[in-house]
């Protein structure tokens, strides 16, 4: 069983990368000054790539509940833009919402009086309860 076999599988690909670190590291003293300065400036943006996606937002705990890290950088302008306007649209559509059943109560009721105001018989026939006996007696 070799070394990389023997491991656990997270620890898998750090040591593949780096045996392929050691086998491109042997040959670079054949390499020419401006291919070294090359390699170098890449290595330099990969490692900068490579902290930059350390400062990812990462679940913590805090206390007995999870909390998330955003790290040193904090929440940028539109980040706070971004996570405030569902908040804001919720809030804009309950509000339409609530006025269309308003204004939809409002002209049931506006129906309703006027079919009372208009009925050939007077509203106060409609509290009576011997009206209400005269209906179901049917005439």
């Amino acid at each position: 069983m070799t070394k990389i076999e023997s491991t656990v599988p997270g620890q898998l690909h750090e040591q593949f990368g780096r045996a392929v670190g050691r086998r491109l590291s042997a040959g670079t003293a054949e390499l020419p000054y401006h291919v070294t300065e090359r390699l170098r400036a890449a290595r330099m943006q990969a490692l900068a790539s490579r902290k930059a996606e350390a400062a990812a937002p990462q679940v913590v705990p805090n206390g007995h509940a999870a909390a998330l890290s955003l790290g040193k950088r904090g929440f940028g302008f539109w980040q706070q833009v971004g996570s405030v306007l569902p908040l804001v649209v919720l809030v804009g559509g309950l509000v339409l919402i609530n006025n269309f059943m308003n204004d939809r109560r409002a002209s049931e009721v506006a129906e309703v009086d006027a079919a009372l105001l208009t009925d050939d018989l007077p509203p106060s026939a409609y509290a009576d309860p011997g009206f209400v006996q005269f209906l179901k007696s049917g005439r």
